[in-house]
C-alpha cells in the first residue's frame, strides 16, 4: 500500500500570488488518502484525517491520477514560515513497461497512400476471383450493373467511335488516294479499328462514365459507414458491391467493343464514299480480305481485360476512401487516372503478345 497526501481548505481560505500560494488565518487541515491496488495501477480508496498545521503561506502542486504525491515542508524565504508543497513523483507503471516494445527502424514508418491502395487492388481482385469460383454472386445486382454498363453506355460509345473513325478516315484516305492505294484503305481502317481503336476508345469512355461512378458510389458508402452496416447485417461488401460490378464490366465491354467496331467502320466507309469518292464496296471488300477471326477475338479479349481493370481499380479506390467529401472527390479522380494508365499499359502488353508474329495481313488488301 502506498500513501499520498492531499489538503482540504477551510471556507475562510483566500488566494494570493496568482494562485501559487495560499494565505489563511485559520487552521488548514491536512488529510491523507491511501492508495491501494496492484503494482500496475493505482486507485484512490479512502480519505483519513492526518492532522492540522498552522501556516501563513502554503505552496501546492496538483496531484494526478497515475502519480504518487508526497507532502514536503521547506522554509519560506520571504517570511521565515514553513511552506508546504506537494511534489509529484511519478509512479512506475509496470504494465506500460511490460507492454512497450523497443523501437525498430521501421516502427514509425507508414506506407504512402498510393502504395497501400495499389496493394488493395490486388487484394480486391483476389477476393473477387475467389468469390466467383465459389459461386457467391449476387445476381440481382449483377443484372442491374450490366444494364448500367451496357445499354446505358451504348449511345456515348457509338457516338465516340463514329467520330474517331471519320477522323482516321480523313487522314488515311487522303494519303492513300495520292499513292493510288484506294483498295487498301478499307483493310488499314479495319485493322486499326479491330486491333486498337475500338477496344481502347470504348474502354476510355467507360472508364470516364462508369469507373468514376463506381469510385464515387463506393467512396460515399465508405465515408458514411454504409459498408460497415452491411457487415453488421451479415453481408459481405465484396459479394454485394464489388463482384457484380466486375462481372458486369467484363461482360459488357466486349459487346460494346464489337458494336463500336461496326459503327466506326461503317462511318468511315460512308465518309470515304461521300467525300473522297472511294466506293463503300471497295472498302468493305478490302476489310473482309484483311480481317481474320483472331483480330476480332483479340479485340474482345482486350476489352474484357480493360473492363476488369476499370471495375477493380474503381471499386478498390472507392472502398479505401477516407476524408469525407473531399476524399470522395480525390478518389474518383484518382480512380479514373489510374484506370486509364492501366488500360494503356495492358494494351501495349497484350498487343505485343497477340500480334508479334503478324505482318502479312495487308498483302491481301493489295
Amino acid at each position: 500500500m502506498a500513501a499520498a497526501a492531499g489538503c482540504w481548505m477551510s471556507p475562510k481560505t483566500n488566494f494570493s500570488g496568482g494562485g501559487a500560494n495560499l494565505q489563511t488565518a485559520s487552521h488548514i487541515r491536512f488529510l491523507r488518502f491511501d492508495i491501494s491496488g496492484r503494482s500496475t495501477h493505482v486507485k484512490p480508496k479512502a480519505w483519513t484525517a492526518m492532522g492540522t498545521l498552522k501556516s501563513s503561506h502554503l505552496s501546492f502542486a496538483r496531484v494526478t491520477y497515475n502519480h504518487k504525491s508526497l507532502l514536503t515542508a521547506v522554509p519560506n524565504a520571504n517570511d521565515g514560515h514553513t511552506s508546504a508543497s506537494l511534489v509529484d513523483e511519478e509512479e512506475p507503471n509496470t504494465n506500460h513497461a511490460l507492454s512497450s516494445e523497443p523501437e525498430t527502424f521501421l516502427s514509425k514508418w507508414s506506407p504512402p497512400s498510393y502504395l497501400w491502395r495499389g496493394l488493395s487492388v490486388l487484394v480486391v481482385a483476389g477476393q473477387v476471383i475467389v468469390r466467383i469460383l465459389k459461386g457467391k454472386i449476387h445476381w440481382r445486382n449483377t443484372l442491374q450493373q450490366l444494364e448500367r454498363v451496357g445499354p446505358r453506355s451504348v449511345g456515348v460509345c457509338l457516338l465516340t467511335s463514329a467520330f474517331v473513325g471519320m477522323a482516321f478516315t480523313i487522314q488515311f484516305v487522303r494519303e492513300f488516294t495520292r499513292l493510288g492505294l484506294q483498295r487498301s484503305v478499307g483493310g488499314v481502317l479495319a485493322l486499326a479499328f479491330a486491333r486498337e481503336l475500338s477496344p481502347v476508345v470504348t474502354s476510355i469512355v467507360v472508364a470516364g462514365r462508369i469507373g468514376s461512378a463506381y469510385a464515387a458510389e463506393l467512396g460515399t458508402m465508405q465515408v458514411s459507414e454504409q459498408t460497415d452496416t452491411l457487415r453488421v447485417l451479415g453481408t459481405n461488401p465484396i459479394d454485394y458491391l464489388v463482384t457484380p460490378r466486375v462481372i458486369a464490366s467484363c461482360i459488357a465491354l466486349p459487346l460494346l467493343t464489337l458494336m463500336c467496331f461496326t459503327v466506326g467502320l461503317a462511318s468511315s466507309a460512308i465518309l470515304a464514299d461521300g467525300v473522297f469518292g472511294v466506293s463503300i464496296n471497295i472498302i468493305l471488300d478490302s476489310a473482309h480480305r484483311v480481317l481474320k477471326s483472331w483480330d476480332i477475338i483479340s479485340a474482345m479479349i482486350k476489352s474484357q481485360v480493360f473492363g476488369a481493370i476499370i471495375s477493380i481499380v474503381s471499386c478498390a479506390w472507392g472502398v479505401t476512401t477516407s476524408g469525407g467529401a473531399k476524399g470522395v472527390g480525390e478518389s474518383t479522380t484518382s480512380a479514373v487516372v489510374i484506370s486509364l494508365v492501366g488500360i494503356f499499359i495492358a494494351d501495349f502488353a497484350l498487343s505485343y503478345f497477340f500480334f508479334q508474329g503478324f505482318g502479312d495481313s495487308l498483302k491481301n488488301a493489295m
